[in-house]
């Protein structure tokens, strides 16, 4: 099992930049696929991007290719999620996963989720 623990949410215009981290505990993190989802208010939890438990595969949702990156350190036991040019419709609260290393990047399996991190951009 796995502990997740999300921060650098906060407050941005629009047209700024976060930089999301989410810190891993217990298990060997390299032992996972990680992967970033977020939830707006009033909509269902949506898959933002995913990598792969080396790093040498990601994979993006449509409303964050090209302005997201995901990316980890598995010497930290961390994965981050650099956003940039942040739009309004970007506000939402953004969970970390973690999920099987066998499985295919694009088909991410989230299996153990952080307790979120708010990001508000405002317009």
């Amino acid at each position: 099992q796995v502990q997740l623990v999300e921060s650098g949410g906060g407050l941005v215009q629009a047209g700024g930049s976060l930089r999301l981290s989410c810190a891993a505990s217990g298990r060997s993190f390299s032992d996972y696929a990680m992967g970033w989802f977020r939830q707006a208010p009033g909509k269902e939890r949506e898959f933002v991007a995913a990598i792969s438990w080396s790093g040498g595969a990601t994979y993006y949702a449509a409303s964050g290719k090209g302005r997201f990156t995901i990316s980890r350190d598995n010497a930290k036991n961390t994965v981050y999620l650099q956003m940039s040019s942040l739009k309004p419709e970007d506000t939402a609260v953004y969970y970390c996963a973690a999920g099987p290393r066998g499985i295919p990047t694009p088909r991410f399996r989230a299996d153990y989720w952080g307790q979120g991190t708010q990001v508000t951009v405002s317009s």
